[in-house]
């Protein structure tokens, strides 16, 4: 366990409950708690994707969706959201908006 773990687990436990992450998707979270401390409040859709995208080039590096952000559907797109609040409630929780 190393300091990106509890920021993992605090953005995790920011989702909705109708969020339903991929089974495994420790590694993941981490990236999202890069995420929480690059950018906090400030993360984006896009930065979500991204992160989102480098996980899943180690999962299926043929999935559909790993395409530019700007190239998804606006369904797809809209999946990120969850997500990117979640960064930028953990960001809020820990004050100062950064982690």
């Amino acid at each position: 366990m190393t300091y990106l773990d509890p920021l993992a687990d605090l953005i995790r436990s920011c989702l909705p409950p109708a969020a339903r992450p991929p089974e495994g998707s420790e590694d993941l979270f981490r990236l999202y708690a890069v995420l929480l401390r690059a950018k906090g409040e400030r993360v984006t859709d896009e930065d979500v994707h991204d992160a989102w995208s480098a996980w899943m080039q180690t999962v299926d590096d043929g999935h559909a969706s790993l395409v530019p952000f700007e190239d998804l559907s606006p369904e797809t797109r809209a999946s990120d959201a969850p997500y990117t609040e979640a960064i930028r409630e953990a960001a809020r929780r820990l004050g100062g908006g950064r982690g």
